[in-house]
């Protein structure tokens, strides 16, 4: 059935369209119109780009975040500090903080915060293996760059308690990300500032 659609082809597409998060079927119809206005090779290249992203991307081998190659560039940077290692969530914390130009050590992400209510579990995320770089790296400092929620601090506490045992400074962001904040839309100003007026952690907080 078309409904108010003239092309089922367009309806398919506007039906793609309004899967994609924040799009709804007003702003699939602008992009699936616009597509149209455009030439031939424009919507080839488009395709194209996605099916390449999507077959060929990796996630790096020693902090999980995406890459064209088995290590991303941040790992691959010499003048990198590998002592410090900024602990995140999820890929798009990597490129919030990145953003400020305040932070020049390394990353590890760990795909999701704990969760029992949603089924995200420690072994679901790549714990186990910060755990593991942590002390074959000798790490100095790691810093805990989570969101400012109960799946946040829950996350947190879980691993500072398995590295209590383990010489190595831990840190969290300092509080100008507000309490229930995810760390990639605060600004970059106020991330900026988390992360230089980072503060020691506390499990008692």
């Amino acid at each position: 059935m078309l409904n108010h659609y003239s092309s089922k082809l367009v309806e398919e597409t506007v039906g793609e369209f309004s899967k994609l998060p924040g799009i709804g079927k007003r702003t699939a119809m602008r992009l699936a119109l616009h597509l149209l206005k455009q030439d031939g090779a424009y919507s080839e290249r488009l395709g194209n780009s996605i099916i390449k992203m999507r077959n060929q991307i990796v996630y790096c081998k020693r902090c999980h975040n995406i890459s064209d190659r088995d290590f991303c560039e941040i790992c691959s940077n010499p003048r990198r500090d590998e002592k410090l290692l900024c602990i995140v969530e999820d890929i798009r914390d990597v490129m919030a903080i990145e953003n400020t130009s305040q932070f020049q050590g390394m990353y590890h992400v760990l795909g999701g915060l704990i969760s029992p209510m949603d089924g995200i579990s420690p072994s679901n995320l790549t714990i186990a293996q910060l755990i593991d770089r942590i002390k074959a790296e000798n790490t100095n400092e790691i810093i805990l760059a989570l969101s400012a929620t109960v799946e946040g601090d829950t996350t947190a506490f879980y691993i500072y308690k398995l590295l209590k045992e383990v010489s190595v400074k831990i840190s969290t962001i300092a509080r100008g990300v507000a309490i229930g904040d995810e760390i990639e839309f605060a600004d970059e100003i106020t991330l900026g500032r988390s992360i230089i007026g980072r503060l020691p952690y506390d499990a008692g907080m």
